[in-house]
């Protein structure tokens, strides 16, 4: 099977480019906030009821049953866009979908479990399986020396989508107004992703009819795996993904479920610790984004890792509202950081002919171990909520 290639594109054309694609993680990262802290808290509470702990328990059903339809259908749709040529189109059409899905959150009453958990697959699906493609772009889009830049200024753009649409959110979810803020979040994700539609580069011309591509496109995939399990830096990082991606995951998912039924927190304190979480991120993606190309994405990588170690030794000590408030900033400043870098520090360990395929790789590898952790702090949560807030409740951060 012939492998793809992709024309290099001029410079001049290369700051709209990096705009467009800055923009999409702009764009998406208005949803983040929903699944994140709005929507988690409103299907837990509101929609399932979380007195004995079931909104906890289906919560993380919907998120272990999102993420394992990504880990399988990943390395197929993978293929169909690097064969086929449709990668740009899957990108459009997953965005689409995840956008469809929060419009139908109004649709979702209390009482409505299955309705709602159905909802939150499809909407997870749409926006994790989006992902995928728009992280392969990154080596196409910008040259080598400045990939940590610009992975940096996609997740800094992003977390102040997260930011605003938080703020934008907080007087209506404080008047009970949530089906326009399920709206306005679908409304801001589908508006600012159109740059991207128009502007990132074309798909490259098709090898294969879609069909053909998704059916041999398992066996290369396959094939490819195994040659970048062969190449040993990469082999490396994947295994060391495996684990620290996991847990960036499982923070965006359940903080603020953990942080409300364990900690105590109010909705609204859930929602400003985001908003300071944000802001941390924020900072952190913006401030290493330059040192992520100086010094290189490996470094920064190993330094966020040991600052997030530092974090969850000392949430273990934590006793109060305010000191874990002192360390979610903590945490912030190297959500951001590590990201970035870490999107940056894939994109030079492959080369471009599996780009795609390596992405996904990283994708299944990321999110393998999610529905099992999902689905298990789920439970532990519905059952030993109470024990937690009143013995080890911290200590359930380190599964962060």
């Amino acid at each position: 099977m012939a492998a793809p290639s992709f024309p290099a594109r001029p410079a001049k054309n290369r700051p709209k480019t990096i705009l467009a694609w800055c923009l999409y993680d702009f764009a998406n990262s208005f949803y983040v906030v929903l699944p994140a802290v709005v929507w988690q808290i409103y299907y837990q509470r509101a929609v399932v009821g979380n007195e004995q702990g079931l909104g906890d328990l289906w919560w993380g059903r919907a998120v272990s049953t999102s993420m394992l339809l990504v880990a399988l259908s990943s390395p197929m749709m993978g293929s169909v866009a690097d064969y086929a040529g449709i990668r740009k189109r899957l990108l459009v059409l997953y965005s689409v979908v995840c956008v469809a899905a929060v419009c139908m959150f109004t649709t979702v009453e209390p009482g409505m479990i299955v309705w709602g958990y159905l909802l939150t697959v499809i909407a997870n699906l749409g926006f994790e399986g989006a992902q995928v493609f728009y992280n392969a772009y990154l080596p196409e889009i910008a040259p080598g020396d400045y990939q940590g830049r610009v992975s940096g200024w996609g997740f800094a753009t992003g977390y102040v989508a997260s930011f605003l649409g938080l703020l934008a959110l907080l007087p209506l979810v404080a008047r009970g107004y949530y089906d326009a803020a399920w709206l306005l979040i679908a409304a801001a994700f589908l508006v600012f992703s159109l740059p991207a539609f128009f502007w990132l580069p074309r798909d490259a011309p098709p090898k294969l009819g879609v069909a053909a591509a998704a059916l041999g496109g398992i066996r290369e995939s396959w094939r490819t795996f195994r040659e970048i399990l062969r190449l040993r830096e990469l082999r490396w990082f994947l295994l060391a993904y495996f684990f620290f991606e996991d847990g960036v995951i499982t923070v965006i998912y359940f903080a603020a479920g953990f942080a409300t039924k364990t900690l105590g927190f109010t909705e609204r304190e859930a929602i400003g610790l985001f908003l300071v979480v944000q802001a941390g991120a924020l900072a952190g993606a913006y401030l290493w984004a330059k040192p992520t190309d100086r010094w290189g994405p490996k470094r920064v990588v190993m330094l966020m890792l040991a600052q997030w170690c530092a974090v969850v030794a000392a949430a273990y000590f934590v006793q109060s509202k305010a000191q874990f408030w002192v360390i979610a900033v903590l945490a912030g400043t190297g959500l951001g950081a590590i990201q970035a870098a870490s999107r940056a520090f894939m994109s030079t360990l492959v080369a471009p002919r599996i780009r795609t395929t390596a992405v996904v790789a990283a994708g299944v590898i990321a999110v393998a171990a999610t529905p099992v952790a999902a689905g298990l702090i789920g439970f532990g949560l519905s059952k030993y909520g109470e024990y937690f807030r009143q013995h080890t409740g911290l200590a359930g951060l380190r599964l962060e």
